[in-house]
């Protein structure tokens, strides 16, 4: 291998590499929903972020409000808000763990499966 087809061939391998993470995570959807659409999944999801969401918007408006000494009603509801949607971000995160857990396990299986074929060229092996 000749020192100009080196990047060449780097970037193949990052090619496959990538293609090969968007397969696994593809797989590990496949095999967490069996069949079923991501929609109601990510609903339940959203559904059970409630309870985050409104702890989140308290704490804001906590902070909002007590946090200086002017006490502005516009800054707590603000301040209440972004505490809302970082709740609400954190329990939908929280609740699709495991889904992210079973895209992850594809990837790396995916992944490393590719990383062994490539090795494998490298060294080949041979038995005789």
């Amino acid at each position: 291998m000749s020192f100009l087809d080196r990047p060449k061939s780097s970037v193949d391998y990052g090619r496959k590499l990538v293609a090969s993470a968007i397969e696994g995570a593809r797989t590990g959807e496949e095999e967490f929903l069996k069949k079923e659409t991501l929609a109601p999944y990510f609903s339940k999801s959203a559904e059970r972020a409630v309870i985050p969401t409104e702890i989140g918007a308290c704490f804001g408006a906590a902070a909002g409000y007590l946090g200086d000494q002017h006490r502005s009603g516009a800054r707590a509801l603000v301040y209440g808000f972004v505490g809302g949607v970082i709740g609400f971000g954190a329990g939908v995160l929280w609740e699709s763990r495991e889904f992210t857990a079973s895209i992850a396990s594809g990837v790396r299986k995916s992944i490393s499966r590719t990383r062994d074929e490539h090795w494998f060229e490298k060294n080949p092996i041979d038995y005789a």
